[in-house]
């Protein structure tokens, strides 16, 4: 049976990494104190090294060890033994380039379906959709393609905003970019506001958090689901 979190980002305003999630994954990863992270996406560019870092002093406060699947000779290996996977948020481009140049975009989806606890945030939430094509990143590398794992039915925009009333910026908003998807793209979108995840349990799919989510289909206006409650299947 599936068993995820699936969280718009690693950390909320006034918190620091993981602070507002910590309870939640500690239940997650309850059956283990040892976690597979995969440090793939390297925010702002920094080393698998410090991130895995970063990840493992969140980890230390609910009692968690984090090993990083770069530190592992065959990573394929590593997924395969590992009690639990987080992959941390920063490029989806970098990090869907990584899983693919290690060979372990399919071995991780295997073992999600069969099981395995895993966490992602941003990025790492973006790549539990069936594709990567609404992410919010710049495309700083190429990845051979842009299907992701599908272990949820749609796509995911983390960090999602809601247009401004009072700004004077004339920019597109995030509505706008995903309607401009959906003029290619069949595919729902699930944008999450900061301080929400999906809860995934088997086929159950329930918003948790502080927000309502928001959820656009192509051809129809898009709508809130509210905290708590269940995804129906698209």
């Amino acid at each position: 049976m599936k068993n995820l979190l699936v969280a718009s980002t690693s950390t909320i305003h006034g918190g620091t990494y993981l602070s507002y999630l910590l309870s939640e994954i500690s239940n997650l990863f309850s059956e283990t104190d040892e976690v597979l992270f995969i440090p793939y996406a390297r925010p702002s560019g920094i080393s698998h090294d410090e991130y895995t870092q970063i990840a493992a002093e969140a980890f230390s406060k609910i009692d968690k060890k984090i090993v990083g699947i770069h530190t592992f000779d065959n990573p394929i290996e590593a997924i395969n033994n590992a009690k639990g996977v987080f992959v941390g948020g920063g490029n989806t481009f970098v990090l869907v380039s990584q899983l693919y140049k290690n060979n372990v975009m399919q071995v991780l989806r295997k073992a999600i379906f069969n099981g395995l606890p895993y966490l992602g945030t941003s990025a790492g939430s973006n790549i539990c959709g069936t594709t990567m094509g609404t992410t919010n990143d710049m495309p700083i590398a190429y990845p051979p393609s842009f299907k992701t794992l599908g272990v949820i039915p749609f796509n995911i925009n983390p960090h999602y905003l809601d247009p401004d009333p009072t700004s004077k910026h004339m920019g597109e908003t995030r509505e706008t970019r995903i309607k401009e998807y959906h003029s290619q793209n069949t595919i729902p979108v699930v944008g999450i506001r900061e301080g929400s995840w999906l809860a995934v349990k088997g086929t159950i799919i329930t918003l948790r958090g502080t927000l309502s989510a928001r959820i656009f289909e192509q051809g129809k206006e898009p709508y809130e689901l509210e905290n708590g409650a269940s995804l129906a299947v698209f």
